[in-house]
């Protein structure tokens, strides 16, 4: 019998089973899915790497720094900043997050006033010390009334917050906890916004390396969790010391047999091969209208050559708040916007797949806080759920239960 069953094989779980092993501990890990990664998983088509939903890579999370192996991942910097739509055309606003002279390049951008760049440079500066925890633990309010009462302009907050931190929260009101939004400022500020060689899902994939082989067991659906009792799909039951979930907000409460009203945020992200880059910049594009159907624009083969065929390019659409998708018609609606924007070649761009993720984020407010690790007497759960949305709190919840599970 081993030691722990940890259902679910995404950040989390494989985090935890890592942990658990540098401690002596032997466990496995049921996943319903093909493979590793949970909501960080990367599909190969037509040559492509498709990321299902937009993600990026921060190098400066000290989870990852702790655990993974960086240039195995062969991580691609984004060119810091942003491009901004504002018709007829374009504006960037340069790196408003490293440092003083980065800020002070930006100051000739239209984007924002010469208070407002000031402003940005306060923030960086207040977050950089700022201890996360300490962030989490304490009343706040939600982004917007934190960026106006900061005294951000309106066009600011529209222009650049609005679009930039919407695309991140996948919620366009800014109505995610301030807390999560200077956390979030902080390690965009702190490092490189990347992209791995090999799609996200090769963060998930080199923590399963560190695992003996057969730890993880795929395609391995649990129907429900008694105790320290596992019954599977089959018919099967498990049994083990210790039981940990390791899945989403959602499936943890159909396990456990709980009724939980939940919010989530959701987006939807299209693919489109085309034969060369729109952008001159290796920036994502944002669109303070949200209104349409192009909220975000990325290239990622840009950023990560491999993520395109040679002489091809991989363009990456975020529509938020749609709650169901008429694939064809979003598609079409999205190229017809596009085309006002770079041209006639947009209506020549392949369309390769669409990834709407209506449970996307679990909604972070204002009121949200950090949840027990420890469900029972040997009951435990990882996962950003618990703590914050974003990789780093999925691995750290998951070191977090293996140093409880060993103590």
């Amino acid at each position: 019998m081993n030691n722990v069953i940890i259902i679910g094989a995404g950040l989390a779980g494989l985090t935890c089973a890592k942990y658990l092993r540098d401690r002596g501990l032997s466990s496995i890990i049921l996943e319903a899915s093909d493979g590793v990664g949970g909501r960080a998983r990367t599909d190969k088509v037509g040559g492509f790497t498709l990321d299902r939903g937009f993600h990026v890579f921060l190098t400066a999370y000290p989870e990852t720094q702790r655990l993974l192996d960086y240039n195995r991942l062969q991580l691609n910097a984004f060119e810091s900043g942003a491009v901004i739509r504002q018709p007829p055309g374009f504006t960037v606003l340069g790196d408003p997050f490293r440092s003083s002279a980065s800020v002070f390049s930006a100051l000739a951008s239209p984007v924002g006033s010469l208070s407002d760049k000031l402003r940005v440079l306060r923030l960086t500066m207040e977050t950089e010390d700022a201890d996360d925890l300490e962030l989490f633990r304490h009343p706040t309010n939600d982004t917007l009334t934190f960026l106006q009462d900061y005294g951000f302009t309106g066009r600011m907050i529209s222009d650049f917050f609005r679009p930039f931190f919407g695309g991140v929260f996948l919620e366009n009101s800014l109505t995610t906890s301030a807390h999560f939004f200077r956390f979030v400022f902080k390690y965009f500020y702190a490092g490189d916004a990347t992209l791995p060689a090999q799609g996200i899902q090769a963060v998930a994939e080199q923590i399963q390396a560190m695992l003996p082989s057969g730890t993880v067991q795929t395609a391995t659906r649990v129907a429900r969790v008694e105790g320290t009792n596992v019954y599977l799909d089959n018919g099967q039951a498990l049994s083990a010391d210790t039981v940990v979930l390791a899945v989403d907000a959602h499936q943890a409460d159909v396990l456990l047999g709980l009724a939980t009203t939940r919010t989530f945020n959701h987006t939807t992200c299209t693919y489109f091969a085309a034969n060369r880059s729109p952008l001159d910049r290796k920036m994502i594009v944002l669109n303070p209208d949200r209104a349409s159907a192009v909220h975000n624009l990325c290239v990622p083969s840009d950023i990560a050559p491999g993520y395109a065929p040679d002489g091809q390019a991989l363009i990456s659409v975020s529509t938020q708040g749609l709650e169901t998708v008429n694939e064809a018609a979003l598609t079409e609606k999205i190229k017809r916007e596009l085309s006002h924007w770079y041209g006639p070649e947009v209506a020549k761009w392949q369309h390769l797949r669409t990834y709407h993720l209506p449970e996307a984020l679990l909604h972070f407010g204002p009121k949200a806080g950090l949840r027990s690790l420890k469900l029972g007497e040997r009951l435990y759960q990882c996962g950003d759920q618990t703590a914050y949305p974003s990789l780093n709190a999925a691995m750290q919840t998951g070191r977090e239960v293996a140093e409880l599970i060993a103590r």
